[in-house]
This record gives structure tokens, sequence and C-alpha cells, in this order.
């Protein structure tokens, strides 16, 4: 599993979304990972999976946050060995 990777589920035209994103964009300067963006209308399973928790930030351990972004939990989990 590639640690340097996450994944934000979202859905187009949501504020939420937008303002976590416009976030991430600003952490992934500083921290460099890769961030995966995937829109949760596009699969049927994910639009039931994530509903109404968009946006939801997960790694491949699972989910770090979602309505919006927590900086701190983000922090640990690139600091963390």
């Amino acid at each position: 599993m590639d640690r340097q990777v996450l994944t934000l589920y979202l859905r187009y035209g949501c504020s939420l979304c937008d303002d976590m994103l416009l976030a991430l964009r600003l952490l992934q300067q500083e921290l460099g990972f890769f961030l995966h963006t995937i829109d949760v209308e596009s699969d049927p399973q994910l639009e039931q999976r994530y509903g109404e928790w968009v946006p939801v930030l997960a790694s491949p351990q699972g989910e770090l946050c979602h309505y919006f972004l927590d900086e701190e939990t983000v922090r640990r989990y690139f600091a963390a060995p």
C-alpha cells in the first residue's frame, strides 16, 4: 500500500467538497502526497456507501475525515512510521 496516496470521495457541485479539495491542494504542496479524486455519482456502490457523507478523505488504511478537512489527522497519518 502506498501511504503517499490519499483518495477524496466527492460530489461535483458540492461546496463542502470544493472546500476540502482546496484545503487539500494547499496541504499537498507542503506534504507532497498524491491526491486521487473520485465522484461518488460515477458508481452506484460508492453513492450508496458514501451518500451524504461526502466529502470523505481516505487513505489505504481507512477513512481519515469527512465533511471538513481534519488537517491534524492528515499530518499525524503522514508522520506515523
